[in-house]
């Protein structure tokens, strides 16, 4: 069910030139296919302790696949956008619930000396379904219609349905939690604000300061309201463990490189090599393949050796990649994008579950359901805001001329502006996770 959540986000981009003709939307508009989806995930997923610790996960299970078998049916069926946008969302609070769902069952369910491995194997599910969901979407838009691509994960969510009834089990005892409604509101505020103040970023104007501004506003109205709450839906408590919080801002500067990489090289195969977008999808495939098969040798690397070996040496790979296309991205092939991009998917996979591992490893077991949560709304905060960053950078080198010359410039900036982020990223884990933690 995971897998099919990520892999719809990623396939209905493709679909945006062809909704805008057939609903008569502009761009502006049919954009939010993605961003009403991740912004109902980004309000969900905090919620997700809160939600493990009060409903059994049998019953969590079933909720989400309804919710998202729903979604399904409604956008297959959907006669205008409205309702096109409406299953969106119900998708997407099928997806909230699932994603940390599926970690935390990792967590309770599987042997310590295993975890490590296992986190791999959920991340090669998330992982390899945005790596296919580009040519997915092509090949079945452009051959079938843009229904079929919600129409062929139906079987796909009924299979999961009858597997989560068979074989989910409860292993933690159930606490009743009742949600603070104000800070659910407060949470949604955040995001909302970040994912329409970061979209308008390339036009700066009062829009993007007034949302941006309102989104911090939320955020220490949060922290300040969840400090005197005995059960906060997120406990802000967590972040004064210094090697959780420093594994936390390496999760999310290693989800802004990789979004930055996502949405800046797709758009350089299109815009500056003139390909197609089904082109561009099938170009960083392999990649995006070898990304999720790595994540199973980290995680087999994280139970031998520990998280350092894997971790520095995933970094070091994304490093080379980030700066080799920061010294070359003004003239680069596609075959030079398709095996410099397999190198950072590499070294991606190879560190994406473990630093999650790693990263929950610093708390005591009954802290794990809430670090898995701040975990997850790190990666849809990263969401909000990463393409928006590289995009802005992106548009500001192009001046309003998207020629290829222009493009290839803005995509140089906005490697170089990633370069110093990896760098920072290796820096911090170098510090961070001692060669004391090598060996199990």
């Amino acid at each position: 069910m995971s897998f099919s959540g990520v892999l719809v986000e990623t396939a209905m981009n493709v679909a945006f030139p062809t909704l805008m003709k057939e609903f008569g939307v502009a761009t502006n508009v049919v954009q939010w296919m993605t961003s009403i989806y991740l912004l109902v995930i980004s309000v969900i997923v905090p919620l997700s302790a809160v939600l493990k610790s009060t409903f059994k996960t049998k019953k969590l299970f079933i909720t989400a696949n309804l919710l998202f078998l729903a979604g399904l049916l409604i956008d297959g069926f959907a006669p205008n956008f409205s309702l096109l946008l409406l299953g969106r969302a119900i998708q997407g609070a099928g997806t909230g619930i699932a994603l940390p769902l599926m970690f935390n069952i990792i967590l309770e369910q599987v042997p310590v000396d295993r975890i490590g491995t296992m986190m791999g194997f959920g991340n090669l599910i998330t992982g390899i379904a945005p790596a296919l969901g580009p040519t997915f979407g092509g090949i079945i838009i452009n051959s079938l219609g843009w229904r079929c691509v919600f129409y062929f994960l139906i079987p796909l969510i009924l299979i999961s349905l009858f597997l989560g009834i068979y074989g989910i089990q409860q292993k933690s005892k159930i606490v009743k939690i009742t949600p603070d409604a104000l800070s659910i509101v407060l949470i949604a505020i955040f995001f909302i604000g970040m994912i329409y103040g970061f979209s308008k970023l390339s036009e700066f104007g009062a829009e993007t300061i007034i949302s941006i501004l309102l989104a911090i506003i939320a955020i220490i109205l949060l922290l300040k309201r969840s400090s005197h709450l005995k059960q906060p839906i997120l406990n802000f408590a967590l972040l004064k463990n210094q090697a959780f919080s420093a594994h936390l801002l390496g999760f999310l500067l290693v989800q802004l490189c990789s979004l930055g990489n996502a949405f800046l090289l797709p758009n350089y195969v299109q815009l500056v090599n003139g390909n197609t977008a089904l082109a561009a999808g099938l170009l960083v495939m392999p990649a995006g393949v070898a990304g999720a098969l790595m994540s199973l040798v980290g995680g087999h690397m994280y139970d031998k050796y520990g998280a350092r070996k894997p971790i520095l040496t995933g970094v070091a790979l994304m490093a080379a990649e980030i700066l080799a296309f920061a010294a070359i991205s003004l003239y680069m092939n596609n075959l030079e994008i398709c095996l410099i991009y397999i190198l950072y998917m590499t070294g991606m996979g190879m560190l994406m579950g473990n630093v999650m591992t790693d990263a929950l490893a610093q708390l005591d077991q009954k802290e794990q359901s809430q670090g898995n949560a701040f975990m997850n709304t790190v990666q849809q905060f990263a969401g909000a805001i990463g393409t928006s960053l590289t995009s802005a950078i992106v548009a500001l080198s192009q001046g309003g001329h998207a020629t290829s010359a222009n493009t290839a410039a803005g995509t140089q900036h906005a490697f170089i502006f990633l370069g110093v982020l990896v760098v920072c990223l290796f820096v911090l884990f170098y510090k961070e996770i001692k060669p004391s933690d090598q060996a199990k």
